[in-house]
């Protein structure tokens, strides 16, 4: 009984995937790591974590919900108004004050910089319209699965993206090609889904006075304490990779260039997504400039080159757990100290 129930929604999830992704939705997706930690908790193996169809079942149905909750109080007595943002794009204002999830279209000068980037690689990236766009990216995330330069190419196209936020201005969501969008599923872990039940409830009970004012600026602290949180996951994510490579110190790895700074240039390693920096000091075959405009260091004697997406191969030689930093040094021609 159950299988067939849970089948007959997989079906239904698929079709919802297809029929998103047809409309413009982009498939925003990049390699979450995991780590394997022993009884006191230091890790000694790092997975990537696998999106299946069993996710993808319970994400469209989320989905699926935030936005039914969203057009439910978006559309009640809607009227068009024009955004105050750099765009004045169109906007949807309901006479019922909510907290939406707005997404706005790719940065433009951003885009057209990973455009560039993406076609040394032999990728495409059509922009002549928003949905070009979105299929384009679509193209390349199957295109690279598997890839080696998967997680660098797919973390530069995420970077394209304007960020989402909370706000009781409603422009759509962008990456998710829906014009009405809320987060409504998840009130044990963000405080935005309990404004929303909140909200629900005392619109379904017939009072419809709400402090607009006030609920906006609700919107931005949860924006505000929602990038406070990506950036403590980000620390704590960096904080074990530091602590997992502590026993590589001299070992070698392949790695691709993620990053180019006027100081070096950081290697994500291909089998853990560890990153980390080789200082430009450490080349010792030349003096290398930092060259901007097309992400990559320059020798000034030999014009050997560096450049964001290459692969190399590179040594850890230090991994401070205080500082939360790993640096490495290329493999050729790499003493130990």
């Amino acid at each position: 009984l159950y299988k067939d129930i849970v089948l007959n929604l997989h079906t239904h999830a698929q079709k919802m995937r297809r029929e998103r992704f047809k409309k413009g939705a982009i498939n925003f997706s990049s390699q979450e790591v995991r780590f394997k930690l022993d009884e006191k908790g230091r890790p000694v193996g790092i997975v990537i974590k696998e999106s299946k169809e069993a996710h993808q079942l319970i994400e469209e149905f989320m989905l699926l919900a935030n936005r039914t909750v969203a057009e439910f109080a978006g559309k009640r007595h809607t009227v068009e108004g024009v955004s105050k943002n750099k765009n004045q794009e169109r906007v949807h204002v309901s006479k019922w004050p909510f907290v939406y999830r707005i997404h706005d279209g790719p940065v433009a000068e951003r885009l057209q910089s990973f455009v560039r980037f993406a076609a040394k690689w032999g990728h495409k990236i059509k922009t002549d319209s928003d949905k070009e766009v979105a299929h384009s990216l679509n193209g390349l995330t199957k295109q690279l699965k598997g890839a080696k330069e998967q997680n660098v190419l797919e973390q530069l196209a995420i970077r394209t993206m304007s960020k989402a936020i909370y706000t009781t201005a409603n422009i759509g969501h962008y990456g998710l090609s829906f014009d009405y969008y809320t987060h409504f599923t998840s009130p044990i872990r963000r405080y935005p889904d309990v404004l929303v039940h909140r909200l629900l409830e005392q619109y379904l009970s017939g009072d419809f006075k709400v402090d607009t004012v006030a609920l906006e600026e609700q919107c931005k602290h949860s924006t505000a304490m929602e990038i406070r949180a990506a950036e403590a996951e980000r620390t704590s994510v960096k904080y074990k990779q530091v602590e997992f490579l502590q026993d590589k110190i001299g070992e070698e790895f392949d790695g691709i260039i993620s990053g180019v700074t006027e100081w070096g240039f950081y290697v994500e390693l291909v089998d853990n997504k560890c990153e980390g920096l080789v200082r430009l000091r450490s080349l010792e075959d030349d003096f290398y400039e930092f060259d901007e405009t097309n992400l990559c260091v320059v020798g000034s004697r030999t014009s050997k080159r560096y450049s964001l997406g290459d692969s190399v191969r590179v040594v850890v030689t230090k991994a401070d757990l205080y500082r939360r930093q790993i640096d490495m040094a290329l493999a050729y021609g790499h003493r130990t100290m």
